[in-house]
Parts: C-alpha cells; structure tokens; sequence
C-alpha cells in the first residue's frame, strides 16, 4: 500500500466553489484510477513564501491519497494540474517510505545493556565494585 500527499496552491481570486468543484474533479480522477482519497483538507487563504505571478496568497488544498499494489493515477491527476492555469503551483510527496524510515530509526525497548546489566547504566550490586578503587579512609 502506498501513500501519497498531495498540495496545491489555487489562484485567490478563484472563487472558493470553484476551488471545491476543482478538488472533486482531481478526487474523482484519483479515485477512477484506483487509488482512494483518505484525507481532504481545505487550509484556505494563506500568504506565499514568494510571489507566484505577481501573487501573494494563495488557497491551499491538502489530499491524503492511499494506493493499493502502486497503480495510481496520480501522473494524469498532475498533468492536469500543469494545464490548469488556476493552479499556481502543486506537489506530490510519497510518504509511505517515510513512514518505514522513521519506523526503522525508532529505538527498541532496552530490557539491559551489555552482559545483562539493567539499562541505568549502574552495574549490579556485587559487580564492579573490584574495579572501583576504594576511597582512601579520611577522604570522600
């Protein structure tokens, strides 16, 4: 199963119905090439990092979109999206392999660390204690 995100970045002088009946068309392609939309965020007008034709805001539109066996439509859903002259900018991020890396670097439990010793980080009591040398009597 794959995960993708999917962003793009609307022109704001785009009526808000206009970009709702933009997003269903793009979730109805996704959704006849087999993969299926899981998530659909609307995040609204917000300022650019830079101007985009001579453009300072945008509305942004987030798609959580899941493929099952890595068939996906997603090239036809972005080659539309390059025609769009609506459509500032979009960006398609594959977020599955993430998901596996940051699985992968978790930590595993530590029930003890080398030869048995407890995770602390403290020998046992018994242990070790030969290898400290002893305070000498009147110091501490």
């Amino acid at each position: 199963m794959r995960t993708y995100e999917l962003v793009f970045v609307v022109d704001p002088r785009v009526s808000d119905e206009d970009v709702v009946a933009m997003t269903q068309e793009y979730k109805q392609m996704i959704s006849a090439g087999g993969s299926q939309v899981t998530k659909e965020e609307s995040w609204g007008r917000r300022k650019l990092a830079y101007s985009i034709a001579k453009l300072n805001e945008g509305k942004y539109v987030l798609l959580g979109i899941e493929s099952a066996g890595g068939e996906s439509s997603l090239p036809e859903v972005e080659h539309r999206m390059r025609q769009n002259d609506k459509i500032l900018r979009y960006l398609t991020v594959r977020t599955d392999e993430d998901l596996k890396r940051a699985a992968r670097k978790q930590p595993a439990p530590r029930t003890g660390g080398p030869g048995g010793a407890p995770a602390g980080g403290e020998p046992p009591a018994g242990e070790g204690a030969a290898a400290r040398p002893a305070a000498p009597a009147g110091e501490v």
